[in-house]
């Protein structure tokens, strides 16, 4: 087994330990116990990673697309090479099981060979104009860019906080999350193998509101990306107005589930039921509230529970293990405390409903049905291994029940009636939607929400599109 790395802060390329740094400790979610030391920054780090910034902007903007996308391609290659190990490192910090890590791994890798094909695909415009004038459009790189990554894609979040500034030429300060610091450090570790200037990436660990104020109180900053709840991107997003900072927010869901009873119930089953669960309900795309049209309730509410009660729990380094455990303390709480709001206000408890085991942050996979409005569960991300299923009247009271909340994230149905799929994608409020299938993300495709869920993307085009800024040119 892979030994769990030595921690550090990444700036200008220094490896920086924790002397005279204060420390914190990183926990194995399946146990419950340390496995090492992670040094945070002073304020002095962040002002030397800020000045580095501003040099590895003014040199990365200047940089060749080839070049660019060299450092890129270079990168994913490596990622591709330590898959293995670092999907290790990432089950022990994070918890999911080890094929879903690795498999993490890999799409970041995806993700920056994508970003390496669109430095060449910047495209500005030239405007007709009579004889002896000229009128164009160019896009340049926004700035240097502070860059906040949650800790339950510690892989794919990097990539998407890094990448799409990296290809537009931007240089970029990642603060990571503190509870899964490896798994991004070895992700921008492998930029800078592949060449990438120390200055224009570096990685840095602290207390999250010191670390944003300080970053954001900057001028030499000039965009924020940010991944997380909604409560604290709304904060973040006030602070980037003091200074006009650009924004992207990339924030919570509660993801609908529109199942028809023309769809095929089988189908959908075997796709959503583990979909739901995939790393331990902890997804801001997760499917959460399963909207089911009356005349197939009770098929799909009984397939449904058949399948989670099937479902392996453990160690996400034993073999066969499906869902892992909950990768902090607060996860299991919070579970425990919306799934009794939601029995106290009429909820069927249809399985699990309770912890697993005497150590780490297990929560069993857990299926609520016939939940009410009031429940808390309803209004509010779950954000663990928790399924709602309810059932409607048609389709116009089940729109109605995917477009209620303020969020607008990812949504999904399941119907075999093309008219209706057309429908839905133009009534049901959500930045992603997925008919008949269970998956909202491709490398190629623009990643992002509407309403409390954000605004502004990554992935696909326009995620290097948000690092840009248009210049109208003039010429007479």
């Amino acid at each position: 087994m892979t030994d769990y790395p030595s921690l550090h802060l990444l700036i200008g390329g220094e490896k920086l330990a924790g002397a005279g740094r204060n420390t914190q400790d990183v926990l194995n979610p399946a146990t419950g116990e340390a496995i090492g030391t992670l040094p945070l920054a002073t304020l002095a780090d962040l002002d030397t990673a800020l000045d580095n910034a501003a040099t590895g902007f003014a040199a990365w903007r200047a940089a060749a697309p080839e070049k660019r996308a060299s450092v890129l391609t270079g990168a994913a290659q490596l990622l591709r090479e330590r898959a293995g190990t670092i999907a290790e490192v990432m089950t022990r910090e994070q918890g999911k099981p080890l094929a879903e890590a690795k498999g993490e791994t890999i799409y970041g890798a995806m993700l920056l060979e994508f970003y390496a094909g669109e430095c060449k695909r910047i495209y500005g415009r030239t405007m007709p104009r009579p004889a002896g004038k000229r009128a164009e459009v160019r896009y340049e790189p926004v700035g240097p860019i502070a860059a906040f990554a949650p800790w339950n894609f510690p892989v794919i979040n990097i990539a998407r906080k890094v990448g799409g500034p990296i290809a537009a030429g931007c240089s970029v300060i990642v603060k990571p999350s503190e509870e899964t610091p490896a798994s991004a450090l070895a992700t921008v570790q492998c930029l800078l193998d592949a060449g990438l200037p120390p200055e224009v990436c570096q990685v840095v660990f602290g207390v999250p509101d010191e670390v944003s104020r300080h970053l954001m109180a900057s001028p030499i900053i000039r965009k924020i990306s940010f991944t997380g709840s909604t409560a604290v991107g709304k904060h973040l997003a006030a602070l980037a107005a003091e200074d006009l900072k650009r924004t992207t927010m990339e924030l919570g869901g509660h993801g609908p589930v529109l199942i028809f009873g023309d769809a095929d119930i089988d189908r959908a089953l075997d796709t959503m039921a583990p979909n739901a669960f995939r790393n331990a309900g902890q997804v801001c795309v997760s499917p959460t509230r399963f909207i089911v049209e009356e005349p197939v309730f009770d098929k799909f509410r009984d397939g449904f529970i058949e399948r989670v009660k099937a479902l392996k729990v453990g160690n996400g380094l034993e073999d066969g293990v499906q869902m892992g455990p909950m990768a902090n303390s607060r996860g299991p709480d919070q579970i425990e405390r919306m799934v009794s709001d939601a029995v106290e206000h009429g909820a069927h408890l249809d399985t699990g409903g309770e912890r697993i085991g005497n150590q780490g942050y297990f929560y069993a996979p857990t299926v609520l049905s016939q939940v009410p409005d009031n429940a808390e569960i309803m209004n509010e991300e779950p954000f663990g291994p928790v399924a709602i299923i309810n059932r409607y009247a048609g389709e116009e009271e089940m729109v109605a029940e995917a477009n209620r909340l303020p969020y607008g994230l990812a949504a999904y149905a399941w119907s075999n009636d093309p008219v209706r799929q057309e429908r839905l994608t133009q009534q049901i409020e959500a930045g992603m939607i997925a008919i008949n299938a269970g998956g909202v993300s491709a490398v190629d495709m623009p990643f992002g929400g509407v309403k409390w869920s954000g605004h502004g993307h990554e992935d696909g085009h326009e995620g290097v599109m948000a690092c840009m800024v248009a210049k109208s040119v003039h010429v007479g």
